[in-house]
């Protein structure tokens, strides 16, 4: 089933629209008071330069002072009804800007700014909390990125009507206030089609303290260190896109010759770049929350972002263009395509992240999450524009600026990865899957989201792990022996995701007590762990009987057990063929189709026997 589908579902439809609507708003009253300002007011270049920079600064500052507080709310009542009384908030906000517009009073469009501001940082922890509470967890890659392509088309298609309508001469502040009071008034209809959300924390007790609570807030981002990093990612995602985004109308005035038709292009290409990077996200993870593309992003960011440099590092050879006459300039369908690519790879990245931040929160706490995530990002872009003023003031060009950045960005990757080996874990785990096979998943929802279990599988090949590791939504820890845990590449992989290395009695009894303490351990601490009781790969392709040492491990540690069973590897590269027969009659296969089947839970009494029955009934007559 696409991503596309969930538009035709009422647990999604109506808060998709009603995002979109609200972001479309935001940047339609945003770019409409800018031009007000900038061609319509008389103001000196100074004077607009101010209002600017402090039109930013007041749309910034609601979600320093209130998103501590907005994620208390999310947490503490109905989503549906806050969202409903938000949307009204929005039709408010948006009669006061009409007035603005036709009194041409900058004071009450800034106040304004702030209001929408507040609109967005109260939306914020909302918008990404209940995702969760509406879609299944494979629906939660897909429905984060029909989110991000959403809101960058809504961003792109909003800035781009705010523009026209209040340029249109001598009506542009009539046309304006009507297109932002009728999106507004639209999304509130919108809302009101949104199923409901229950609260997830009813019981909190709100703090009115802001500092307080924004302190708290950091410290439920700071409680789980994957969802830390996660959230710096997506925080120094904004200082990237902050950056470029920033000097694109600059940047396509002074290098690339263009005038505002380019300029406008120079934005859609990123905005759609991003919208179909994001929409891509699902396609390749395979419905899974799969943070393995986020240093895939990572890198195409930087790849990207330092070939833009070279495309065009110094002064345009013609100006005036137009968006036609730029395209067909030579080299300029090159930068186009570095834009668009930049975008593409930004989708790749952003995309996980969130959906990594939902799947590892508890639901009683995302909220809270989230308004955390909000400040760090507001912070980041503060400190972005802070610090492209700083760097063009020393007489940078803008081509270097980005360079420079696009090599920041590398600096950051290897920092979180460093810090976070399971993202590049995850990334080698996707690389390495997705070439060499063609997976299909079945039951994957019998597997509990919480809590601990035994895995049991048939052991096929060399990377069987990597193929379970890849499908299985929940970190999982695998039991193998000490030989293939000590394969160069996939031994970073396995240390990275805790695997325990388990011998024979006779060959390292030390190392086999210590693997069984482990295995309990982690069950102990509710981990999912994975264990192939046949003791070995299949030479011949059938399953070797399973080994009583499952049924020790469960003896000890009375928890459910998982059946699994994995199809088609026999015969694929990295499976095992000893005998002659099997090298000349069965060639080792690339991309081969295969399958993982998850069985209904069986009960810790289950006899090795009794397993391995099962896992064969499961494996069926496809080998």
């Amino acid at each position: 089933m696409s991503q596309f589908t969930l538009l035709r579902t009422r647990r999604f439809a109506p808060f998709f629209a009603t995002q979109a609507m609200g972001a479309f708003n935001d940047n339609a009253f945003r770019y409409a008071t800018l031009l007000l300002v900038a061609f319509q007011m008389g103001l000196s270049t100074q004077q607009v330069a101010l209002y600017s920079n402090l039109g930013l600064a007041l749309f910034i500052l609601p979600f320093f002072l209130f998103s501590a507080s907005a994620g208390q709310l999310a947490e503490k009542f109905e989503k549906t009804r806050l969202i409903r009384y938000v949307k009204l908030f929005e039709i408010g906000a948006m009669a006061l800007a009409a007035v603005g517009f036709y009194t041409h009073s900058v004071a009450l469009l800034l106040a304004v700014l702030f209001l929408m501001g507040l609109h967005s940082t109260v939306f914020g922890p909302i918008k990404y909390a209940i995702l969760p509470q509406a879609l299944r967890h494979d629906e939660l890659i897909g429905g984060n990125g029909m989110v991000e392509m959403g809101t960058s088309l809504a961003i792109l298609t909003g800035q781009i009507a705010g523009g026209a309508a209040i340029m249109q001469h001598p009506r542009g502040e009539l046309y304006a206030s009507m297109l932002v009071i009728a999106v507004a008034a639209c999304g509130w209809l919108a809302s009101r089609a949104i199923p409901p959300a229950p609260a997830t924390a009813p019981q909190l007790r709100f703090d009115w303290n802001p500092w307080r609570q924004t302190v708290q807030a950091l410290g439920f981002v700071r409680k789980r260190s994957t969802v830390f990093h996660a959230v710096l990612g997506i925080s120094w995602f904004w200082f990237f896109g902050g950056i470029f985004t920033a000097q694109l109308p600059n940047y396509t005035k002074l290098h690339l010759g263009g005038d505002e038709s380019v300029s406008i292009l120079v934005l859609t290409l990123f905005s759609v770049g991003v919208g179909v990077g994001s929409l891509l996200c699902e396609r390749l993870s395979g419905r899974r929350v799969e943070i393995g593309l986020v240093p895939l992003g990572s890198i195409g960011l930087t790849v990207f972002g330092v070939d833009l440099f070279f495309a065009r590092p110094d002064a345009p050879p013609a100006s005036g263009l137009d968006w036609l006459a730029f395209l067909a300039a030579p080299g300029n369908l090159r930068v186009a395509l570095d834009l668009t690519l930049i975008g593409l790879f930004a989708g790749f990245y952003i995309v996980p992240l969130f959906a990594l931040v939902q799947a590892r929160t508890d639901k009683s706490e995302l909220s809270r999450v989230i308004a955390g995530n909000n400040v760090l990002n507001a912070l980041f872009i503060v400190v972005a524009a802070l610090f492209g003023i700083g760097v063009l003031s020393l007489g940078v060009s803008i081509p270097r600026l980005f360079l420079i950045v696009a090599l920041m960005n590398a600096a950051v990757a290897f920092y979180i990865y460093a810090l976070t080996p399971e993202f590049l874990m995850r990334f080698l785990t996707w690389i390495i899957v997705s070439t060499l096979y063609r997976i299909r998943s079945d039951g994957l929802e019998r597997i509990p989201e919480d809590g601990p279990a035994l895995l049991v599988c048939n052991h096929v090949s060399y990377v069987d792990a990597l193929i379970i590791m890849g499908s299985v939504r929940r970190p999982v820890r695998f039991v193998m022996h000490h030989r293939i845990f000590a394969i160069p590449v996939l031994r970073f992989i396995f240390r990275t995701a805790r695997a325990i290395p388990i011998a024979g009695a006779k060959e390292d009894p030390v190392l086999l007590a210590r693997a069984f303490a482990e295995i309990d351990a982690a069950l102990a601490a509710g981990e999912l762990v994975c264990v192939f009781p046949e003791g070995g790969l299949t030479r011949d392709g059938d399953i070797a009987p399973f080994r009583p040492g499952v049924e020790k491990m469960l003896a000890r540690r009375p928890v459910p057990v998982i059946p699994l069973a994995l199809r088609g590897l026999w015969g694929s590269i990295f499976s095992r063929r000893d005998s002659a027969l099997h090298r000349t009659r069965l060639p080792r296969r690339f991309w081969s189709r295969i399958a993982l089947a998850v069985g209904a839970p069986l009960p810790p009494s289950s006899s090795a026997a009794e397993l391995e029955t099962s896992v064969r009934e499961l494996r069926g007559a496809w080998a």
